[in-house]
Parts: structure tokens; C-alpha cells; sequence
């Protein structure tokens, strides 16, 4: 899986949860201040990682990721068969 990959899934989980166009999101885009998603839209994102990419994430690892970029660079550090 790429980056580009991972980054494509969530600006398509952020664009149907958040009613955001996928285009306007970039890796230093912020969920809470940018998006003003909430602990809920928060959750269901790490849902959709977790079902897509098989990753497992604590709600303390949850807390840290604060931007796309962040979602991402955990997803390709934590799925299975990362390097």
C-alpha cells in the first residue's frame, strides 16, 4: 500500500462523514480545528482505519493524531506487513 493510497481512503472517509470536499484536504489538514470534527467523527475515522488496513489503534495513540499527514504516517507504520 502507498501513501498516496492511504491518504485517497481518508479524504474519501473525511469528504462522506464530514460533507467535505475530498480535494480541500491536505496531509497538514487539522480534524479538529480545520474540519471540526468531533470525538464521534473522530472514532468512526479510526474505525475505517482499523477495518481497512487491519491497524490497531489505542485511544491514547488516537488522541496524538492530530492531522491527515498523522493519520496516515500511523497507518503505514502500523499495518500489517509495514516495514
Amino acid at each position: 500500500m502507498t501513501r498516496e493510497e492511504v491518504l485517497t481512503l481518508i479524504r474519501s472517509h473525511l469528504a462522506d462523514e464530514l460533507d467535505v470536499d475530498p480535494a480541500s484536504l491536505s496531509e497538514k489538514t487539522r480534524f479538529r480545528e480545520d474540519l471540526e470534527a468531533d470525538s464521534l467523527d473522530l472514532y468512526t475515522l479510526v474505525q475505517e482505519l482499523e477495518d481497512s488496513y487491519g491497524v490497531s489503534m489505542s485511544d491514547e495513540q488516537a488522541a496524538e493524531i492530530l492531522t491527515v499527514g498523522q493519520a496516515v504516517d500511523f497507518v503505514l507504520a502500523h499495518a500489517p506487513g509495514a516495514a
